[in-house]
Formats: C-alpha cells, sequence, structure tokens
C-alpha cells in the first residue's frame, strides 16, 4: 500500500508541475504542419515504439493527419536493423519517406537520445536529419530529455519525482499527453467513438 500511495502522490504532482506552454507550443506546431499539409513522424524505442503506434492510430482517424511510425513495419525496420545498423535504421527510413520542412517528428522517449551514454542514437540520428531538412520537431521526453530537449522546437519534459519511477511516470504520461493533443478542439476533426454513443 505504501508504494501505490506513494505512486499515485508522486502522479499528482506531476500533473501539477507539467509545462503547459510547451504543450501549447505542440499543439500549435502540429495545427501548422496540419495547414501545410506535412505529415507526423512519431518515434520511440521500446514503449515509446507502442505508443507511437497507437498515437498514430489517434492522429490519422481523430485529427485528420497523415501520420507514421518506423516500428509498424517490423519487416524494413529488422532488415534495416540487421542490414545497416540500430543506428541508422529510423534516419533511413525517414529518408525514403522523403521527410522535410513540412513535416514534423514527434519523440515518445524516456531519455530523449543521448550519442556518449548509447541511449536511443536512432532518435538522435533522426532528429539530426529533422535539422538539416528543416522539418520541426516536438518530443515528450522524461527526465533532462536528452537530444530530443536540446534540438526540439517544443519538448514537454516529464518531472521527474522519484528516479526509481522515471520510466513508468513518463511512459504513462506521454499516453495522456498525446490524449490531450488528439483531444483538443483545435485539433480533433472527428468524433470519437464513446463519446459519440448515447
Amino acid at each position: 500500500m505504501n508504494f501505490i500511495n506513494q505512486y499515485l502522490i508522486e502522479t499528482k504532482d506531476i500533473i501539477d508541475l507539467l509545462d503547459k506552454d510547451q504543450i501549447i507550443k505542440t499543439i500549435a506546431l502540429i495545427i501548422k504542419m496540419r495547414a501545410k499539409r506535412g505529415r507526423l513522424f512519431i518515434i520511440g524505442v521500446g514503449g515509446g515504439a507502442g505508443h507511437a503506434s497507437h498515437a498514430v492510430n489517434d492522429f490519422r482517424k481523430i485529427c485528420g493527419i497523415e501520420a507514421y511510425t518506423p516500428t509498424d513495419n517490423v519487416s524494413e525496420l529488422t532488415a534495416r536493423i540487421n542490414d545497416d545498423d540500430w543506428e541508422t535504421s529510423y534516419v533511413n527510413w525517414l529518408k525514403v519517406s522523403n521527410l522535410n520542412q513540412n513535416d514534423l517528428i514527434l519523440v515518445l522517449s524516456v531519455g530523449g537520445g543521448h550519442l556518449k551514454k548509447k541511449i536511443s542514437p536512432n532518435i538522435v540520428r533522426s532528429l539530426e536529419l529533422a535539422k538539416k531538412v528543416d522539418a520541426k520537431i516536438c518530443g515528450i521526453v522524461g527526465r533532462d530529455g536528452g537530444y530530443t530537449a536540446k534540438v526540439a522546437d517544443a519538448c514537454v519534459i516529464i518531472p521527474s519525482m522519484n528516479n526509481n519511477n522515471v520510466t513508468p511516470h513518463t511512459e504513462g504520461f506521454q499516453s495522456v499527453i498525446w490524449h490531450l493533443i488528439v483531444s483538443h478542439p483545435d485539433l480533433q476533426k472527428y468524433k470519437m467513438k464513446w463519446e459519440s454513443v448515447k
């Protein structure tokens, strides 16, 4: 019971500390991207990859945004990892997708990428390409946000309340925040099923 109480107290504290201005900036950037008929590329690793697949569905179905993630095609992903390497697996996928200045990358990552620490180098390489082609970058990341926070146009950093719970809180709040974004009245284009059932 002590762990449960502590975890939920930390969750409430995170809500109070979230940088709402960064959420607003993220929404504004996505609105501009959609107006330019740009595409949304969502990238993550591990839990972030699972979130990316779910978020792609929501942005497409609820917001009418053309959205993709490299982890939805396991054949191409594993071929790139096997034939090239992990570090370039996402960036080479983005090159084939012709990432350009009208597009936006949304990063869902606990660490945000760090080359020296060998944390999600595939995310770092993807963001280097985004900077090169002038695509916008947003992130929902944990702790200090790593490379994503340094280069992003908007980045929501999930505050760390307890070093033992950085990953579960970050990944939990990634889902909360992207659901907030797709539900925002300035982005939501189509009604959701259960909200439309009487």
